[in-house]
């Protein structure tokens, strides 16, 4: 009767052990799957072949800075890229866009919205674990034997132009410019670029193509990311006005109004007004402060970082509960001081970040500064932008359209 007793118990501890094993490699599998790339209808090429990678046990910090185009998020961007613990990678969800929109028919639908953001998490899910390899399902065209010369702004990333990931000549420690990279470094290996990624204790990845906050919930809070979310926002004029030289085409009507003084009739506001919408809506999920983005959610205005970029730098790297590495703070007393001018790329961070934070007032007229004023009043409200009463106080550059706001990270 005894032994009986412990076959059965033996039994039982056995079949628990095959569940455990089961359910752990269910759980790291289903880190890899591709609803996504289902939903829009491409071939999930990679889903089963990409590597299956451990995931966050050791607990490491990843970083997503959210943004919207022109607000100064290449810079902030850049205050991981120059950590030399950090595995930085600039828009990598550009390849998403540029492969799903295409085959939408229905222009910005809710459903396409879904698949597109649905598409979004899927990679981000997959890079924030190193598996760079997911990344191949959206470049175009396809990769051969992992390596390709097709990733977007791959010189913004110190990692991608560096040893071992690039071996141009010159010293060891040698620093690619943008478009050095590109000429000098070849073929990217992907490969050899997720083992890089994975010798580094954070992955920080900068987007401008997720519209809010919500949309990152089911990314916060998956155990296995540690994700903490950057929101960065300027003032919506600075943006018009940043817009407005930087995409001159897009944004013709917007300088048509400029120059003649008349508004045009067919002028496409929700080029303005998106911006307006997506920020009061995020900015409002973040100042809630919701359960789920307690320790994993900051505000940073970029206005607060261009007056004070060290200070600020400071801030959310204690946010974040890394170390600030010297070289961030070499980089940023090297482009915050600096000529404009010098920039090679029309997204180049190096300038005089307080005077640039404030150029929107000269590049605007009044009347279309009233008309922004109007349209993005709630938005202006929520985070501390005054309203120009006048063109006087607009021009006055020693009346401040920035309250003195102290948004303190949800903690």
């Amino acid at each position: 009767m005894q032994c009986s007793w412990k076959a059965v118990l033996l039994l039982a501890l056995a079949s628990i052990a095959i569940q455990y094993t089961a359910i752990r490699t269910f759980t790291a599998k289903s880190f890899h799957t591709c609803p996504g790339l289902a939903e829009a209808g491409l071939a999930e090429r990679l889903c089963e072949e990409s590597p299956t990678f451990a995931y966050n046990l050791s607990r490491k910090t990843h970083i997503l800075i959210l943004a919207t185009t022109r607000s100064g998020s290449s810079f902030v961007g850049q205050l991981f890229n120059q950590h030399l613990d950090v595995f930085y990678l600039f828009e990598p969800l550009y390849h998403v866009q540029n492969t799903l929109i295409p085959r939408f028919t229905q222009g910005k639908s809710p459903a396409d919205r879904r698949v597109m953001l649905g598409a979004s998490r899927d990679l981000l899910r997959s890079l924030y674990d190193c598996d760079l390899y997911f990344l191949e399902n959206y470049i175009k065209p396809p990769p051969v034997n992992h390596t390709t010369d097709r990733i977007f702004r791959r010189g913004a990333s110190r990692v991608l132009c560096s040893r071992p990931v690039c071996d141009p000549p010159g010293p060891a420690d040698l620093v690619l410019e943008e478009g050095d990279c590109v000429r000098k470094c070849g073929l990217l290996n992907l490969t050899v670029a997720a083992e890089a990624c994975r010798e580094r204790s954070h992955v920080a990845i900068k987007t401008v193509r997720v519209p809010e906050v919500n949309d990152l919930r089911a990314l916060v809070e998956d155990p296995r990311l540690n994700l903490k979310v950057i929101q960065l926002v300027r003032d919506p004029r600075g943006i018009l006005a940043s817009r407005s030289e930087t995409f001159r085409d897009t944004y013709r009507l917007w300088r048509l109004w400029y120059g003649t003084g008349r508004k045009p009739y067919n002028l496409d506001v929700t080029q303005l007004t998106t911006v307006c919408e997506d920020f009061s809506n995020s900015v409002s999920t973040g100042l809630m402060r919701p359960p789920w983005l307690k320790g994993k959610y900051m505000l940073v205005r970029y206005e607060d970082l261009a007056r004070n970029p060290m200070k600020k730098t400071e801030e959310i790297y204690g946010f974040l509960g890394i170390p600030l590495d010297s070289h961030v703070a070499r980089w940023i007393q090297n482009n915050t001081r600096g000529d404009p001018t010098l920039g090679k790329h029309k997204y180049g961070t190096v300038r005089n970040s307080a005077a640039t934070a404030e150029k929107w007032r000269f590049r605007l007229s009044y009347d279309i500064v009233s008309f922004a004023q109007n349209a993005c009043q709630q938005v202006l409200a929520q985070l501390g932008y005054k309203i120009a009463a006048s063109e006087e106080e607009l021009k006055n550059p020693s009346v401040s359209l920035v309250e003195e706001r102290d948004f303190r990270p949800f903690s």
